[in-house]
């Protein structure tokens, strides 16, 4: 069976927005458009290479969902603009809203649900959807989503699409030392920086991965140290037991919702451009004929 292709819109279009110069692609009137172009090439080129037969964007509704601040209060704060607005760029917020509208035209859905960031979105569909699923994002929080019993993969474009790393379990294994089921564990006691998770102190990602081989995830470890037998060396239970109460909340932060309540949605991939004539409109009026052309092309092949 081919496979869904789950996209993390937000990873994506950021990447493009930073990869491709904005005098590089523009519209006539200096417009910049490098964000709609990159994307819609990338998706192209996913289509192209890994033949889904049903495709869906996710999007970020809540980028820093209230409950997972309630929990950790630094949780993305300091990607915060001005009251709980991200900062992004203006030049990229602009161009958002004329991707969204591409995608409609060509018949992709593209969705986000409130209270929830894309991430959930994305374990909600490699949790429910028929099997294979292909979720593709440079977020590497998404490793936790690899299941090889599931047939769910993460195409890992940290270092661009061309370069993506097709994760399975092994891959997981091997990069970080800790199965993928364990990764929101791995994460919580390592910590991300770039999530304002300051993780255990004194704990990196060695550390993480030999308790977790040892002892299992975060609720193992924590029952662990309340057993003199369990083997832990004072220096580093001592840094655990005073990380516990930070541990209890950061673990449902870092794993992922897989049963958020996801709108109607037909995921089977378009072979023609649903409107073609609002993409035509689109493409002349953002120059994006060249990116659009390829979309269509890579949908049609099939």
């Amino acid at each position: 069976m081919k496979p869904l292709l789950a996209v993390d819109a937000p990873s994506l279009y950021f990447r493009a927005f930073h990869g491709i110069p904005e005098k590089a692609a523009q519209t006539s009137a200096g417009e910049p458009v490098n964000a709609i172009r990159g994307f819609l090439d990338m998706l192209a080129q996913l289509i192209r290479t890994r033949h889904p037969d049903r495709v869906v964007c996710a999007l970020d509704a809540s980028w820093r969902p209230a409950w997972r601040v309630a929990l950790v209060p630094s949780y993305k704060k300091h990607r915060v603009a001005h009251g709980d607005v991200e900062e992004v760029p203006a030049s990229l917020e602009r161009q958002v809203p004329i991707l969204l509208e591409t995608l409609a035209a060509v018949g992709i859905p593209a969705f986000g649900v409130e209270g929830y960031e894309a991430d959930d979105v994305l374990g909600t569909l490699a949790a429910t959807q028929p099997a294979p699923v292909e979720v593709v994002s440079g977020d590497r929080d998404l490793f936790q989503l690899v299941d090889d019993s599931r047939e769910t993969r993460l195409l890992y474009c940290g270092r661009g699409v061309a370069k993506l790393e097709d994760a399975d379990n092994a891959l997981v294994e091997t990069k970080y030392g800790v199965p993928a089921r364990w990764y929101a564990d791995f994460a919580a006691m390592r910590g991300d920086p770039s999530d304002g998770l300051p993780g255990v102190p004194g704990v990196g990602e060695k550390t993480a991965a030999r308790l977790i081989n040892r002892y299992g995830g975060v609720t193992e470890i924590l029952a662990a140290l309340d057993d003199p037998a369990a083997g832990f060396a004072p220096g580093l239970k001592t840094k655990l037991a005073g990380a516990r109460e930070y541990l209890d909340k950061a673990l449902p932060v870092c794993k992922v919702a897989l049963d958020v309540k996801l709108p109607d949605f037909d995921p089977a991939m378009p072979r023609a451009p649903k409107d073609p004539d609002a993409l035509l409109a689109l493409a002349e009026r953002w120059n994006l004929a060249g990116s659009a052309r390829r979309l269509v092309d890579a949908l049609a092949a099939g």
